[in-house]
């Protein structure tokens, strides 16, 4: 018996391997996951046994995404914990504010260490004229949406929305959460906790709307959004390497890859989620349908949208200031969503320019009113928007502040349109897969619940058969290596 062989086989399920991280999308995550929920299964009933199980489960798993930065995560909530338990024991409203401040700027300088200290200090050495060399920095897996739970959970517990949790370790779970922890959806205490004490075991129809969840999000990331990549990446590591048409079909790529890349994490992490019985919200709805900006982050990472919602712009005054301070709120809001991204002005920038642009729709959204809604009115509505939207995608997507220039300035200048029979019988996988995106945005939301429900009280052999055409078509388009999510960098 070959031991190092076994040893070699097993150090990949137990040690982090910093080029194959855990991902939902990896053969291994799957693997463990289906020896995961029988145990899982046997403990539900025994509450305390099954909190511990999942706070292991999840902290091994973020382990496996992310390294010894778990200990960071452990770190962030006993620091929480105590600072929420504390706020209950005292009277006076200056020394809660006290705690609120010190978890606030704990999470806030941790995140700013790891993902913004090179940022600054480049940009700081800019200004001086100094010689700036990068600090040897690794961004730890999915910190900015924790740090976003932590927040929201001390300051829902400063303003009495929820009770602290009686035990760390429920709010561990809460923060650890294995199918919301490295992506999202931003979990909210007062949706998650009380599911959390209730304790609630998923219904058969719940656990085969999850199943379904699941496979949906499979499509979207392991199929579409991992093949289409493939010409995408084309295009962005050569921008002025293509003629205008092409870079357009790259642009338009990246904008339904982003959407099948995180909408399929969210599908898996809700549906993950589902079958163990807890709900995590909707975190996208259909947004490219969206007319306008506004409509576009009420369906866009709603789970984010609508905490820079909660959390910054009602706090910054929201619309109750008048009408500039409005759109100044609105307008720093998005700068702060833009600047979550990334440690880049790219992010910045997109962030600054979607705030500029939904401050201009609440500024003619008087006039727009007056418009008839009819079809044509719609058509360019969204025509506008998407517009929008994917050229805005492209400095979210391009390496440099030069190369998002170069794409949009080629788009415009280098049009060739002798190029486009060529491209479509080379590409034509390619355009069959964003027609199918295209098509599957413009079909009435009811049908998706018709469909749902169809699979959730289709026969047992219904469902096998899906299954197993998906893992086919999983092994049929897949690439050599398992692509990271494109949410996994923030």
């Amino acid at each position: 018996m070959d031991l190092s062989h076994i040893w070699h086989n097993l150090s990949e399920f137990l040690i982090y391997q910093k080029d194959a991280p855990m991902l939902f999308s990896s053969g291994i995550f799957w693997f463990l996951f289906l020896l995961f929920i029988p145990i899982y299964a046997a403990l539900k009933n025994r509450r305390w046994q099954m909190i511990l199980f999942v706070v292991a489960f999840s902290l091994y798993f973020y382990y496996k995404s992310s390294g010894f930065f778990f200990l960071l995560l452990i770190g962030t909530s006993l620091l929480d914990w105590s600072l929420s338990r504390m706020m209950l024991k005292l009277g006076s409203k200056l020394a809660k504010k006290l705690c609120v401040f010190t978890s606030i700027v704990a999470s806030i300088g941790v995140l700013c260490y790891f993902k913004y200290a090179n940022f600054f200090m480049w940009n700081w050495t800019q200004m001086i004229g100094g010689n700036f060399q990068p600090l040897d920095i690794i961004l730890p897996v999915g910190i900015s949406f924790y740090t976003f739970q932590s927040i929201s959970y001390i300051v829902d517990v400063y303003k009495e929305r929820v009770a602290p949790t009686k035990t760390w370790l429920e709010y561990l779970f809460f923060l650890s959460f294995f199918p919301a922890l490295v992506a999202g959806p931003i979990v909210r205490a007062d949706y998650f906790l009380p599911q959390i004490s209730q304790n609630k075991k998923a219904t058969r129809d719940e656990v085969y709307l999850g199943f379904w969840m699941i496979i949906l999000g499979i499509v979207k990331k392991a199929i579409i959004a991992d093949y289409i990549s493939q010409y995408n990446d084309l295009i962005f590591s050569n921008p002025t390497g293509y003629t205008g048409f092409e870079s357009l079909m790259g642009v338009i790529g990246y904008t339904m890859q982003i959407y099948c890349d995180f909408s399929g994490y969210s599908d898996m992490a809700i549906g993950i989620a589902l079958i163990m019985g807890f709900k995590l919200s909707k975190n996208f709805d259909f947004p490219y349908k969206s007319s306008n900006l506004t409509d576009f982050w009420r369906n866009w990472h709603i789970s984010l949208s609508s905490w820079l919602r909660d959390y910054i712009y009602i706090p910054l005054g929201g619309n109750r200031k008048g009408t500039i301070r409005t759109y100044v709120n609105n307008f720093l809001t998005m700068l702060i969503g833009g600047l979550w991204h990334g440690a880049d002005w790219k992010f910045v920038f997109w962030g600054a320019m979607h705030g500029v642009g939904l401050a201009i729709h609440k500024a003619f959204k008087p006039i727009l009113n007056k418009i008839p809604n009819v079809w044509p009115v719609k058509a360019i509505s969204w025509l506008i928007t998407i517009t929008i939207v994917s050229l805005l995608w492209v400095f979210f997507r391009a390496d440099s502040w030069t190369d998002s220039l170069a794409i949009i300035q080629n788009i415009f200048t280098n049009f060739r349109y002798d190029y486009i029979p060529v491209f479509l019988s080379v590409r034509y996988i390619w355009v069959v897969m964003i027609s199918i995106i295209i098509i599957a945005h413009s079909l009435p939301r009811r049908w998706y619940d018709v469909i749902s429900r169809w699979f959730v009280h289709s026969p047992w052999i219904a469902k096998f058969a899906i299954f197993v055409i998906v893992v086919q078509l999983v092994l049929q388009f897949m690439n050599e290596d398992v692509s990271p999510f494109i949410y996994f960098q923030f």
